[in-house]
């Protein structure tokens, strides 16, 4: 399966990058100490820096609503899933509990302040292209009905759009029959430490989601 990032893409945003893991798993439903670290130490930690900052105003969520605004995009009505995650936080909501790789996906995506999204290699089709979406596309997003996806930065299979840093499609979510994941990062900015947040995101798979054969890598 090969990765890249489309002309079009890197036209509007050339600091578009993906921090791309890739490995194996038993998908669980929960695990019990993933949300303890959350309580004790991620969610006290963002409520903390919103004591001086608005959701806006933090790391790499600012970056991507400046993408988003890039590439056509209202980042206020389409947000970002990390955008949205904290602002649950912020309104002191439980976040979803979904599974281990999607709640581990979802810590990923909290504490970095980008959007990331896990998907079922084994119902990808071919290659994957981040595509801007064209006008008239759309596609069912998961527990959503029609996401509309013109000017959204979408991820693409030999099949069509099926993810973005916003709603995923139910294409290639995560179930607990789930065995061969891929977790992608969208990074819209230069100044983080890619190799640093791989290998942080790596090791919070490994621990929380029983994620093994880890590969890691950056698509640019």
């Amino acid at each position: 399966m090969n990765i890249s990032i489309s002309n079009e893409i890197k036209e509007k945003v050339p600091c578009t990058k993906l921090a791309v893991l890739k490995y194996s798993v038993d998908t669980e439903e929960t695990n019990p100490e993933l949300w303890k670290y959350m309580k004790e130490n991620t969610i006290p930690a963002i409520l903390n820096e919103l004591e001086i900052k608005t959701v806006t105003e933090l790391k790499n969520v600012d970056t991507s609503r400046k993408a988003y605004k890039a590439f056509g995009k209202d980042p206020g009505r389409y947000r970002v899933s990390s955008e949205a995650l904290i602002r649950r936080i912020k309104q002191g909501k439980d976040l979803y509990k979904i599974n281990t790789v999607v709640d581990t996906n979802n810590l990923i995506s909290v504490e970095s302040g980008f959007s990331a999204g896990s998907y079922d290699c084994d119902c990808i089709n071919g290659d994957i292209v981040l595509n801007l979406g064209h006008a008239g596309e759309s596609y069912k997003g998961i527990g959503k009905d029609s996401v509309n996806i013109e000017n959204l930065p979408v991820l693409c299979d030999n099949d069509g759009p099926f993810g973005s840093p916003t709603s995923d499609s139910e294409k290639a979510m995560i179930s607990l029959s789930s065995k061969n994941i891929i977790t992608l990062i969208y990074v819209f900015t230069d100044e983080e430490d890619i190799d640093a947040l791989l290998n942080k995101s790596a090791a919070y798979l490994e621990k929380y989601a029983g994620a093994k054969d880890i590969e890691k890598f950056v698509v640019e």
